[in-house]
């Protein structure tokens, strides 16, 4: 089981309903495009979450690790895909590190805009 975050280069959209068109249209981009490499503000950002959580192929105990599968980054967005047992802490400070990055950051579970 997992909890999936989106964030995205753009305009903070101005409603969550719009934030979900947004999500579903470059999560259809990624789908076709899947080979496009990220952004540079995204990779940027990527990287810094993958610091404080590395990837569960690099990470030590892979029990512990924050992700179910490794973040999927394509152009101006990086889906993330979290073990459910960390996602309050891993969610919180990926969302708070978009913000303060700029970044828009998106729960597809209860399609809503955070932080």
């Amino acid at each position: 089981m997992s909890y999936d975050l989106a964030v995205w280069e753009g305009k903070r959209p101005a409603n969550d309903e719009i934030a979900g068109d947004v999500y579903e249209a470059l999560m259809e981009l990624m789908d076709q495009d899947g080979d496009t490499p990220p952004t540079s503000r995204i990779s940027t950002y990527v990287a810094a979450v993958l610091e404080r959580w590395p990837d569960f192929d690099e990470a030590d105990d892979s029990a512990g690790a924050a992700w179910s599968v490794s973040p999927e980054a394509s152009g101006p967005i990086v889906y993330f895909c979290m073990a459910y047992s960390k996602a309050e802490e891993v969610s919180e400070f990926a969302a708070d590190l978009a913000h303060e990055r700029g970044l828009v950051c998106y729960d597809p579970q209860m399609e809503c805009l955070r932080p």
